[in-house]
């Protein structure tokens, strides 16, 4: 079987832990990298034993070994970064927030079909092998109709007003950086777009949102109770609570290995799963598949749900005073 030859657009902490955990996947080879300059990508390049290094994007985007190219740059920059290599014709793992707003995610579809390419948000908790038992246990009826998802992805970090995470002009904060774990994971377990979506969230003194909380509510008055946070810790378990029990599945936004399954008078399952490095190879394994089978876009993470999701986002921050660079593009 050939190789799938991947291309890392950017050189920052995430490209370096997805590019180790690719080396989990005995199909996958990085051939390429491609930064702002050439001491970076010559860097990061000796650092991982990547032969191709790019001192640009657009050159690694035209690079002829690489198949699919993975884009790790900041939020703000996902968009731009994904239509220049999809016009040249490469398949895209998109980092996850898919976008700055709903009006950049269908930019990006439009441009990943036009150009017959596969394009993929990298939403990694949805690719775990905890997730596809839970999943499981929900399609078999084993805790009846889900009513409730309550999920939390907060925790206390020590940031500077320089920081990535809370530069706002970058797309940082805890809606899009942290917001997206929760929303994304209601978003797979009800299968569809909310009713309505409200949202709070505190903005702090470097103008970013320091944390927020958001209830979504779906059909028949199900609801997604979700929180995110950059500067309070909590525990990060969630919860999915049906009409004949319920499934706990701890730390689902670090790296999984466990869940629980409770139902009315019976026994407690466990489902546990040891995970290699961070996880990041799951959704490479999920992107081989999809273009093994010609596929151009995943079943998993469907296109459509992104831009469901994004839409969503940008419902739960309309009533607060956060905007981003990117937002007068679409009148936000």
């Amino acid at each position: 079987m050939n190789k799938i030859r991947w291309g890392i657009l950017s050189t920052g902490k995430i490209a370096g832990s997805f590019t180790e955990d690719i080396r989990h996947v005995p199909d996958a080879e990085v051939v390429a990298v491609g930064s702002r300059n050439q001491a970076s990508a010559d860097a990061f390049g000796q650092k991982h034993s990547i032969p191709n290094r790019h001192p640009s994007y657009e050159s690694l985007a035209n690079d002829s070994d690489v198949d699919v190219i993975y884009i790790a740059t900041p939020h703000v920059f996902h968009a731009e970064n994904s239509i220049l290599c999809m016009e040249a014709k490469k398949a895209v793992l998109c980092e996850k927030v898919f976008s700055i707003h709903a009006g950049e995610a269908k930019t990006m579809i439009q441009t990943a079909r036009k150009n017959n390419v596969f394009l993929m948000e990298a939403l990694v908790t949805r690719h775990f092998p905890v997730i596809h038992q839970v999943l499981d246990w929900i399609k078999d009826g084993l805790i009846g109709e889900v009513r409730i998802v309550q999920a939390n992805r907060c925790y206390r970090g020590d940031f500077t007003p320089e920081s990535r995470v809370m530069n706002r002009e970058l797309g940082g904060g805890s809606l899009l950086d942290l917001g997206i774990y929760v929303i994304g994971f209601s978003s797979m377990i009800f299968g569809q777009a909310p009713q309505k979506a409200k949202g709070f969230g505190f903005i702090g003194d470097y103008g970013s949102d320091e944390q927020g909380a958001s209830l979504l509510e779906y059909n028949n008055g199900a609801l997604g109770i979700l929180t995110f946070a950059l500067r309070t810790d909590t525990v990060n378990d969630a919860y999915i609570y049906g009409t004949e029990g319920y499934i706990k599945i701890p730390d689902l936004f670090a790296v999984p290995n466990k869940a629980s399954l409770h139902m009315k008078g019976q026994k407690n399952l466990i489902f546990e799963a040891p995970i290699l490095g961070n996880g990041l190879h799951y959704q490479v394994q999920e992107v081989h598949r999809c273009l093994r089978e010609g596929l151009l876009e995943s079943p998993r993470m469907p296109l459509d749900e992104s831009l469901q999701i994004m839409e969503t986002m940008d419902a739960i921050r309309s009533s607060w005073d956060l905007t981003y660079p990117n937002d007068s593009k679409q009148g936000l």
